[in-house]
């Protein structure tokens, strides 16, 4: 009898370590919530305006790609919570929507989705920089919107084609100021209807401002609703805070919006490793809508959340170590990831919070044409997708 109580005395603490025993936890909700950070600068609705109109056009027409068969709106599609359900897109040549897309250039990277995007740059209780000059894309390389909406215009892969890169402005511009519809609307939108390619990617940008998820069951939560989470989802959020995930997923959007190496080593389409911002850092992706923009890492490479937070356990060395956490590999694994308290009793719980920071009323609309007569989208079939026409 006495063994027993001495085997359990010393097991069950162990056990409890492995495994994040609930009754262990060590802080509250409202702790948690403090260090998540998480309530978007009250800013009020996104100002809706002619620019807004025209960003949205520009956005859906391929007129804007080098053979006229690619948009914005084909990697970044409402159907897809404004990503494109595969792990690495399909850009210039391509034909098909989604998952179903095939053929053409193959860009390096997955594409993130582009809601939120106007929170970009907001850490924890709204430090950070401004969403003007927050760094965007993968390797953090753009500042800004602006400067993230004309990044694809001018990559050969994605939406540029054949068009000489020092020809991209001039023959855009052209393209556009060719069409009586665009000239009017940039009129409207800037006072008079000179074409420029900065103001195309202004526009883009106040269009994409708009694209906003902030009723989850995560907000209505925050703002009073005690039933909106599942207790796995409330358990979830403070262990989520717990095992070290917010040091680097916090703030309005869950991003610290700074670059980690995690163990995901991948080759871009010439055969060279992908570096990211370099040895191996990739910048921290938002987590709102998570749910919905599988799969997941820079590459793709992870189909599911089971998957992501099972890698995260495998370099925190909880879970097994697949020799990430020892720092092997071509690349260093970032000190916050390696830290991490990640056990296997935490899954099922962080994965229904992680499930519960999804909102899908998001605006969804597809225009029903766009100025160029082009079909909205480019080549993507089946006349966009299942949006809502407009």
């Amino acid at each position: 009898m006495q063994r027993t109580s001495l085997l359990v005395a010393l097991v069950c603490p162990a056990l409890c370590a492995l495994t994040a025993c609930d009754n262990r936890f060590s802080i509250t909700e409202q702790q948690a919530l403090d260090q998540l950070g998480t309530q978007p600068p009250d800013t009020g609705p996104a100002a809706v305006s002619d620019a807004v109109g025209l960003g949205r056009l520009l956005f859906w027409d391929p007129i804007l790609s080098g053979d006229r068969d690619v948009a914005c709106a084909t990697c970044h599609h409402p159907t897809f919570a404004y990503g494109d359900g595969v792990a690495r897109s399909h850009g210039h040549g391509g034909a098909g929507l989604g998952p179903a897309r095939a053929g053409g250039a193959v860009v390096d990277r997955n594409a993130p989705t582009v809601l939120n995007t106007r929170f970009a740059g907001f850490t924890a209780n709204l430090g950070g920089e401004p969403p003007e000059t927050a760094p965007l894309f993968w390797d953090a390389r753009a500042d800004g919107l602006e400067e993230q909406a004309l990044g694809p215009l001018t990559t050969a892969t994605e939406m540029r084609g054949d068009i000489p890169e020092a020809d991209v402005a001039s023959t855009l511009e052209a393209r556009l100021a060719a069409i009586p519809a665009y000239r009017a609307l940039f009129a409207a939108a800037f006072g008079d209807d000179a074409i420029s390619l900065d103001r195309v990617v202004s526009a883009i940008a106040d269009f994409e401002r708009t694209l906003t998820a902030l009723d989850s069951p995560f907000d209505r939560f925050v703002a009073g609703d005690q039933q909106a989470l599942s207790d796995a989802a409330r358990r979830g959020m403070r262990r989520f805070v717990e095992v070290g995930c917010a040091r680097c997923h916090s703030g309005p959007v869950f991003s610290d919006f700074r670059t980690h190496g995690i163990g995901v080593v991948s080759r871009r389409a010439d055969g060279t490793l992908d570096d990211g911002a370099g040895n191996g850092a990739f910048r921290t992706p938002p987590l709102r809508n998570v749910a919905l923009t599988a799969p997941y890492m820079h590459d793709g490479s992870l189909a599911t959340l089971r998957d992501v937070l099972q890698h995260y356990q495998q370099i925190s060395g909880r879970g097994g170590n697949n020799g990430g956490g020892a720092g092997n590999g071509p690349f260093p694994i970032a000190q916050e990831a390696r830290q991490l308290r990640l056990g296997r009793g935490d899954l099922d719980d962080i994965e229904a919070f992680l499930r519960a920071l999804s909102s899908p009323g998001f605006d969804a609309r597809i225009p029903s044409d766009v100025p160029s007569g082009l079909p909205p989208g480019g080549d993507i079939g089946g006349g966009g997708g299942g949006g809502v026409a407009q």
